[in-house]
Formats: structure tokens, C-alpha cells, sequence
């Protein structure tokens, strides 16, 4: 038919209510195919999947299980015989197709019949169907070209790579007293410093400064937000009381208890809040004396923060810098704001963090967010921190079982069942130790024999105390000790400085080398674990299933065997850490933590966005990532679609770089036609 003779029936939907496709679980915005005898509905992607006689998206569920071997194995006591618990987590939710694909195709004419057989429905047709209405679009573009023939929008500005003083930056730069912070050692030097500007300093013109680095998909962190606000408490129990001042009387008694995630296990748990908030500032044990690092799960919750905890709401959002880009009500560069007002917005937080946190990297039960990516841009701010201290006897507990977890991942990761002395035994039992750092955050180098290491595979770090002790080795290849002691030295200095603001590790991976990342993390999954100690067994997804963090001396072998490593920074109180959509990252807290994030969709990323809403609608229909994401994702995307003049008024006041530009309006023509 051709478009003048389509009648496309206007669905029946409720404006408040989330349309997604019953295959692949994205969200649907506008277009779609709906069953005519029952509530299926497919999106137009899994329709061309289907004609093409590719059905991608929606696959089926995995089973991924994590058996529970008792309390004693997280510390590498013998595994008890009977299985007690089984946790399906990191790749699987129990949810299947209530349907089959099996068979599932159109018919010759293209045609799609409904794969449901039941009472009401027995392969019903899929009839196309729209929820803005048939000419929502049309008149969108209409409107959209009147405004381009009347403004006549000149060449947008787009600044030269000689635009950014930052490119003149090398290894003699000082940078203490600039806006750089330097954040990796590649061979490109000018890709080593990330933007990183005071907060009280920005001015107007520093808009187009950020752009540039946000352009080419690179962090940016922002420092001393705080410092902009009006001074509002952070500390835990203020928020607690603020957040029970809010609550009726008759609703206290259900936020006394809270859901917490034990790093050690990766399990969920209830603990009073209370509890919870002592151990942040004065720590938690467990029965063999290890530290117990809890993450608080969703308090408050993201969809309630500025209702129930409206002071520090506000406080947050005072504390953002760029606020074209973060101001989640009014930003004129911040798509998801574009939403029509009667629509169901897409919750884009903010959302707290809030988790215990040690210096020292433990290897097991680190206070660690996993390796993920995010669907859309986002702004992480730290706003307080508490440092926990450890006496004598703790770190000697500490010290035994550490040892005791490095015997069991020699004998379970590595295959070494034989107990016999490896060159980790003859490094650990040198006793030539020699001081690199400062007492506090020092990383000693076990010497070898003769003044000589071997640097293939950092075997074991080995904290006292604050202490990190390395032992370092390089199959067949000998290396002076000093070129050890310098590149852990640059490592280690770049990381920790002593500054008592320091509160989290951060590690985000460039774009471009996402496909080599994926490639290491699948090589090595092995030496991994997960749920209850258990090692991984296999990999869904190396990024998505959010299984992996990668230690130092991960991070070591990475940049040895694929040439990558990430930007690696310590976040200290006050500091706004802006990740691009599409960048995998991970952190880990080196105090006890209170984060905020809020996200945002900048025109920069779409294209990004897109291509991760690609990624997640072909997982397994029950994978772990798939539960949030997909559901509000559609609607950060097609923001702009909606209200493509605002977006014309954008480009026309602040100048969007060609590049986002182009994106922006090719897409925007393929969904027109």
C-alpha cells in the first residue's frame, strides 16, 4: 500500500502505561505490531528480524547457577558435600517466554502471525499499530524543516584540535595547578589527562571547553561541587532522620530494615538501618574476623529520592556543574527533560550509593562495582566519605586469611593441586623487602635473588596494614629492579596521595577499546569469581553480565597481552565524575562512600545509546541487566523525536558540534521515512 492509503489503527494505550515488546523486552515508542485477539505486541525491529528469518533479539533464557557451598568456603574452607542453596544471579532472573519461537515466522506475503496459543488467542494477526498517532511524525518533520528554511542555521562552530590547551601536556607537566588530572600512560600522551576543572572557577566559556573532551567520548570530572552549595549535611544519620521526618508514623516501622549486598558472597540481605550505619563509620567483622563490606540496595528509592528526601535533592542538583547537560527538569541540552509532560518518564534517579569501603586492595570482598556500561550518560558525585580504621589484631586476621584465599584460587583458578613451591612462594619467602611509597599508602616490591624480578604475572598482592606488598615476575625476561620500583611508583602515585578527601577508585575503559576488553575478559573469566565464592563458568555477555572487576594486576596483564588500559583516578570528596553511555567502568571504595548519580541523555551520545539498546535486546530474555535498563530506555532515546524543535532552538543557541549534529538529524530521517 502506499502511504496515502494506510489506516494505521491508533493503540489503545494508557499515557502512563510502558509499552515494550513481548519478545526482546525493549521499550516501544510509537510503532509496533499488536495482536488483534490479545495484548502481544512486537516492536518493528523484531518484526524485520523476523522476515529476514534472523530472529535476534529475545533470546532464549540461560540458566546460570551458583551453588551455595558453605559458610566456611568465602574463606577457603573445604566445600560442604550437600548442596543447600542454589542462586541463580549475574546472568539469569527465573523469567521465560510464555510462548514458543519455535517456527515463528511471517508469512509469504510478510505478514506476522502471533505466537501465543491459547483460549483467546490462536496465532492471531499482528496488525500495525501507532501510539502517537498516524500523523504525529509527518508533522513533526513538516514543522521541523519550517524552522530550518526561516533560521537559516549557519555552519555550527567546530573547534580545531589545536581548540584545547590540554594537547601540550607531557610527562614533565606539571599539572597540580591546572584543570588536568592525569589518568593513564599510553603511548597517545594526549589521551593520558582527563578535563578536570574547579567547580568554583567554571565560567561560562568553559561550556565549549567540556564539550571538546565530551565530544570524543572522555571523562570529565568536576572537583569541589560542594563548595557551590548551601553547606546541607551528607552524613549518614542526617539523611536517615531527614528521611524519617518524611515518613508518617504509621510507615516508620518498614525503614527500619533495609537490603543490603554482602561483597564478599555478592548476596542480598536485610539489616536494621541503624546497623548498617554504624558499621559505615566504625566498620563491620565477620565470624573469622574479615572485614564485612555492605552495599546499601536502593535507599532511598531512586523514584522517591526528591520526594522523600527533598532538602538534599535540591542540594544535589545545586551541586551540578554544566547544567545545559544535568539539570533534570530544565537543561536545554539534556534530552530526557524533552519528554512530553502527560508521557511516563523514564526514571533518570538521582539515585544514592551508599557502601563500606577499605584502602587497601583486599582481593576477596572488595567494596567494588563491578565492570558495566551504561545506556545513557550519567554524573557521579561523591558527597561524603568515612574513613574506617583497622587495629593490630584485625589486620593479623586479615593477613591469615588472605593467604588462605590465595592457596584456594592457586588450587581452584590456576589447577595447582600439588602445593609445591611456585615462583609466588619464592618471591613471598625473599626477604629482601624494599620501601617504594610513603608509609601510609607504600607498595614494597619483594626482591628476588640478585637484585632481579620477573614481571610476567604479578602473582600476589599482599597488603599489611595499609601496605600493599607486590610480587612481581616476567617469564624468561629479567627486569631492574629500579624500572619495578619507578612503574609502581607512577602507578601507585597517580592513585594514592594520601589526601585524606580521597574516597573511591575509579577505572573507565575508552570506547574504542571495548572489543579488546571483551576479548581478555573472556580469555580469563576463569580466574574470576562470583556468587558465593563460586569461580565463573561461563560468560554471557563480558561487559553485561556485570561479573568481572578487574584487580591491579588484572589491569597489568590487560595492557600487557592487548595494549589497552583505562583512565584510572581517585574520586575525593566533592568531585563530579562525568562517564559518557558506552564507556565500561568499575570503582571500588577505598572508605566508606556516599555517592549520588544522576542521568542524562546529551545529543553528543545518542548515537551510543542506540547501539547499546541494540546490545541489550539481544541478551537472554532473562539476563540480569535486561531487568531496569530496557524498560525506560526507548524513552531517553527518543526524546528528541518527540520535540525535534526544541532541538533546532538547540543547535541554533549553543552551537552543537557537527559530528552530533549529523547524528541526530540522519537518524531522525530514517524513523520519518
Amino acid at each position: 500500500l502506499s502511504v496515502s492509503e494506510l489506516n494505521i489503527v491508533k493503540a489503545d494505550f494508557s499515557l502512563q502505561e510502558r509499552v515494550y515488546c513481548d519478545n526482546c523486552k525493549t521499550s516501544i515508542f510509537d510503532y509496533h505490531r499488536s495482536c488483534t485477539k490479545c495484548s502481544f505486541d512486537l516492536c518493528l525491529i523484531c518484526c524485520r528480524e523476523l522476515r529476514s528469518g534472523q530472529l535476534v533479539g529475545g533470546a532464549e533464557p540461560i540458566e546460570l547457577e551458583f551453588v551455595w557451598q558453605g559458610r566456611g568456603y568465602l574463606h577457603a574452607e573445604k566445600a560442604i558435600e550437600k548442596v543447600e542453596q542454589i542462586e541463580s544471579n549475574a546472568g539469569a532472573k527465573p523469567e521465560v517466554h510464555e510462548w514458543s519461537r519455535s517456527g515463528w515466522h511471517s508469512h509469504s506475503n510478510g505478514s506476522i502471525p502471533c505466537p501465543k496459543v491459547n483460549d483467546k488467542c490462536n496465532h492471531g494477526f499482528l496488525e500495525l499499530r501507532s501510539i502517537l498517532g498516524q500523523h504525529f511524525i509527518s508533522e513533526l518533520v513538516c514543522k521541523g524543516k519550517e524552522l530550518l528554511q526561516a533560521y537559516k542555521i549557519q555552519n555550527v562552530f567546530k573547534p580545531s584540535d589545536s581548540f584545547c590547551s590540554c594537547l601540550g601536556l607531557d610527562r614533565n607537566t606539571d599539572v597540580r595547578n591546572s584543570n588536568m588530572r592525569k589518568a593513564a600512560s599510553r603511548d597517545n600522551l594526549a589521551d593520558n589527562y582527563l578535563y578536570c576543572p574547579k567547580a568554583v572557577d567554571l565560567q561560562d566559556k568553559d561550556l565549549k571547553h567540556f564539550q571538546w573532551h565530551w565530544e570524543k567520548g572522555e571523562p570529565v570530572i568536576v572537583s569541589n561541587v560542594l563548595e557551590c552549595t548551601s553547606g546541607l549535611s551528607w552524613e549518614p544519620l542526617v539523611m536517615w532522620r531527614a528521611l524519617r521526618h518524611k515518613t508518617s508514623a504509621s510507615k516508620r516501622g518498614q525503614h527500619l530494615d533495609v537490603e543490603t549486598l554482602d561483597c564478599l558472597d555478592w548476596c542480598e540481605g536485610g539489616i536494621n538501618i541503624h546497623q548498617f550505619f554504624t558499621g559505615y563509620t566504625e566498620g563491620r567483622m565477620d565470624w573469622l574476623g574479615w572485614p564485612q563490606i555492605l552495599k546499601l540496595k536502593d535507599w532511598p528509592p531512586s523514584n522517591l529520592f526528591e520526594e522523600q528526601l527533598p532538602r538534599h535533592f535540591v542540594e544535589f542538583i545545586s551541586s551540578l556543574p554544566f547544567k545545559e547537560y544535568t539539570d533534570p527538569l530544565i537543561g536545554a541540552l539534556n534530552l530526557s527533560v524533552k519528554l512530553p509532560d502527560d508521557c511516563l518518564k523514564p526514571d533518570m534517579g538521582p539515585k544514592s550509593y551508599i557502601a563500606y569501603g577499605f584502602p587497601p586492595e583486599l582481593g576477596r570482598g572488595d567494596s567494588v562495582t563491578k565492570i558495566h556500561c551504561d545506556m545513557s550518560d550519567a554524573v557521579n558525585v561523591l558527597t561524603h566519605i568515612a574513613e574506617v580504621k583497622l587495629n593490630s589484631k584485625q589486620l593479623t586476621a586479615i593477613e591469615k586469611l588472605k593467604q588462605k584465599h590465595f592457596e584456594q584460587d592457586r588450587r581452584e583458578l590456576f589447577g595447582d593441586d600439588h602445593g609445591g613451591e611456585t615462583n609466588t612462594d619464592m618471591l613471598t619467602n625473599s626477604s629482601s623487602i624494599i620501601n617504594a611509597l610513603d608509609n601510609q599508602n607504600s607498595v614494597q616490591v619483594m626482591e628476588h635473588e640478585g637484585g632481579l624480578c620477573d614481571l610476567k604475572e604479578v602473582d600476589h598482592f599482599h597488603q599489611s596494614g595499609y601496605n600493599e606488598i607486590a610480587t612481581a615476575k616476567e617469564d624468561g625476561l629479567l627486569c631492574e629492579l629500579e624500572e619495578v620500583k619507578e612503574e609502581i611508583k607512577l602507578e601507585n602515585g597517580l592513585l594514592f596521595g594520601g589526601d585524606a578527601s580521597e574516597g573511591a577508585l575509579w577505572d573507565i575503559f575508552r570506547r574504542q577499546d571495548v572489543s579488546k576488553l571483551q576479548e581478555y575478559l573472556k580469555k580469563h573469566f576463569r580466574e574470576f569469581r562470583h556468587v558465593h565464592c563460586c569461580p565463573l563458568k561461563q560468560v554471557i555477555h563480558p561487559i553485561h553480565d556485570q561479573t568481572f572487576y578487574l584487580t591491579m594486576e588484572h589491569k597489568r596483564k590487560l595492557k600487557e597481552e592487548y595494549g589497552i588500559e583505562p583512565w584510572t583516578f581517585i574520586q575525593k570528596l566533592g568531585d563530579a565524575v562525568f562517564i559518557p553511555a558506552g564507556c565500561p567502568h568499575q570503582v571500588r571504595n577505598l572508605k566508606s562512600c556516599i555517592k549520588v548519580a544522576l542521568d542524562f541523555v546529551s545529543p553528543e551520545n545518542v548515537g551510543e545509546c542506540f547501539r547499546l539498546t541494540e546490545e541489550f535486546r539481544t541478551l537472554p530474555i532473562n539476563h540480569k541487566s535486561t531487568e531496569d535498563k530496557l524498560e525506560s530506555i526507548e524513552d531517553k532515546l527518543k526524546v528528541w523525536q518527540t520535540n525535534f524543535l526544541d532541538l533546532i532552538l538547540v543547535f541554533i543557541c549553543f552551537s552543537i558540534c557537527d559530528k552530533a549534529s549529523l547524528v541526530l538529524l540522519l537518524v531522525f530521517n530514517g524513523f520519518g521515512n
